[in-house]
């Protein structure tokens, strides 16, 4: 499953999906690090069309619910990642905002050539790295790609419009 899957499961429990999910919590702490001081990395992995995005190790213990925890060690890292960093903000907005530029460059000299795949793919990946950005503008913790779009269509800053043209872009 690739470097970013620990473990876990997908459960259906009483007729809900239930994602079972394993997390090294060493490396979790070490990824809160990067976190706080404004790094992050996106790597590829099977069913994440965008990448893996670091940043999610801390969502989900900010987001997730605790099943147990005996030794208090996720309740207390749980505290702490209560505050969404401002040097992630500003580095996933920022980095985000960037490549979506050069990406849109690189659609546009593919569409004079008539290259379909890289402009379908490029502009796949600016409507993801816009949804990104806006999750980190608003600092909320953007899990994967399932849904996100439609969470940023609530979001106060997302322009208007913005996921209906991001829709129609992507449909066409």
């Amino acid at each position: 499953w690739g470097p970013w899957v620990n473990g876990g499961a997908w459960l259906d429990v009483d007729g809900q999906a239930v994602d079972w999910i394993l997390r090294d919590v060493d490396r979790v702490r070490t990824v809160w690090e990067d976190c706080r001081a404004g790094r992050y990395e996106v790597g590829t992995q099977i069913g994440h069309p965008l990448g893996f995005w670091s940043p999610c190790y801390v969502g989900e213990v900010s987001l997730g619910r605790v099943l147990a925890d005996p030794g208090g060690e996720l309740g207390e890292l749980r505290r702490e990642v209560e505050r969404y960093p401002e040097p992630l903000r500003e580095a996933l907005t920022a980095g985000a905002v960037w490549e979506a530029g050069f990406l849109v460059a690189n659609a546009a000299k593919s569409a004079r050539r008539g290259d379909v795949l890289h402009v379908s793919l490029c502009l796949s990946r600016v409507v993801g790295l816009l949804v990104q950005a806006l999750f980190a503008h608003h600092r909320r913790w953007c899990l994967n790609e399932k849904g996100a779009l439609a969470a940023v269509a609530g979001m106060p800053d997302t322009s208007a419009g913005f996921v209906g043209r991001a829709g129609s872009l992507l449909g066409e």
